[in-house]
């Protein structure tokens, strides 16, 4: 009847439009903002302590690297993490490129490690994971391994953010300062503070241990002295020209809140420098190098304010030279 026909096309218009209402809210529900990428990431992290990935929204192609080896998901430190994260833990978040970047101390086998987290979330799935993981953290630099510099945490004021493109820009030309042993090409902040591996290897008040021993009480000592130095007068002195290439980069994930640019890159040691001579510094001449060749998958933090990086919080692993990172 008429009526009837009506009362069907009303009713099929009126199911359309909450099918498209619902696929359009279905879409929104999928959408990962900040909120949800930082309580994915603690879902991550708990468990990988439990032991159990089976409780993730993970992607039916999801990817899984660690140290650059791409491995199983339940393998690596999936079978011996015994302590999640509890009070150093930095976030940076990146809806922008579906991105979050975690850098944290937890427990593997109940021994303190440095965790370097990138999770990628596409449609409120799990489509990337990638650890890199400092191991035999020195028991001497763990004070600075207890809770994030503030500076990390804080959100950057309005009139201090700087764009998307320039802080990639600002933690490029850190990476061409180190390659060109000139570091009046990276935008520092005369505060600029590094830390590796939680050793502080910039602006130290009084010399302190570097974080990896130099083979000799000369060399340590001098390392000391290099790392009372600000981040430009260090690069300068050249103390950093054994590193052969910074390649590839990485630098995709950028927290602009925060002013946070989270970068992987790979640090490339030819093994071609023996002997460094030192320039600028009253007492230190030069530094003997026997570290041979290498390459460091590293996870580094840069905060940037003002167009300007004033910390970079620095891990990495040692790996064999001419390992790929396995996201070129």
């Amino acid at each position: 009847m008429p009526g009837d026909t009506h009362l069907i096309k009303h009713w099929i218009t009126a199911v359309s439009m909450f099918a498209a209402l619902s696929g359009v809210a279905f879409a929104e529900s999928k959408h990962c903002d900040r909120a949800c990428m930082i309580a994915l990431t603690d879902q991550y992290l708990v468990a990988l302590v439990q032991h159990d990935p089976s409780g993730l929204p993970l992607s039916k192609g999801a990817r899984f690297t660690e140290n650059t080896a791409e491995i199983r998901i339940g393998d690596g430190l999936w079978v011996g993490a015994s302590e999640a994260p509890t009070t150093f833990k930095i976030y940076a978040v990146d809806p922008a490129s579906n991105q979050v970047g975690f850098y944290g101390v937890m427990k593997e086998n109940d021994r303190p490690l440095i965790i370097a987290l990138r999770l990628k979330v596409v449609d409120g799935e799990i489509t990337e994971i990638e650890h890199v993981l400092a191991r035999n953290l020195r028991a001497d630099r763990m004070q600075n391994l207890i809770t994030p510099r503030a500076a990390l945490l804080a959100d950057v004021p309005v009139s201090e953010r700087t764009s998307r493109e320039d802080m990639i820009d600002a933690a490029n030309r850190y990476f061409e300062s180190i390659e060109h042993g000139n570091g009046e090409i990276a935008p520092f902040a005369e505060d600029c503070e590094r830390h590796e591996n939680g050793g502080q290897t910039t602006h130290n008040a009084t010399p302190v241990p570097w974080p990896v021993p130099m083979g000799s009480p000369e060399a340590d000592h001098a390392m000391a002295v290099l790392g009372t130095l600000t981040c430009t007068a260090q690069i300068n002195s050249q103390i950093l020209s054994f590193i052969t290439r910074l390649w590839p980069r990485r630098l995709g994930l950028v927290d602009e809140e925060k002013g946070l640019v989270y970068a992987f890159p790979m640090f490339q040691h030819r093994g071609a420098v023996h002997t460094i001579k030192i320039l600028g510094v009253p007492g230190v001449d030069t530094i003997p190098m026997n570290g041979g060749t290498s390459n460091l998958q590293a996870g580094e933090i840069f905060k940037i304010r003002g167009g300007k990086i004033h910390e970079i919080e620095a891990m990495g692993a040692s790996l064999p030279y001419g390992t790929k990172s396995g996201w070129e």
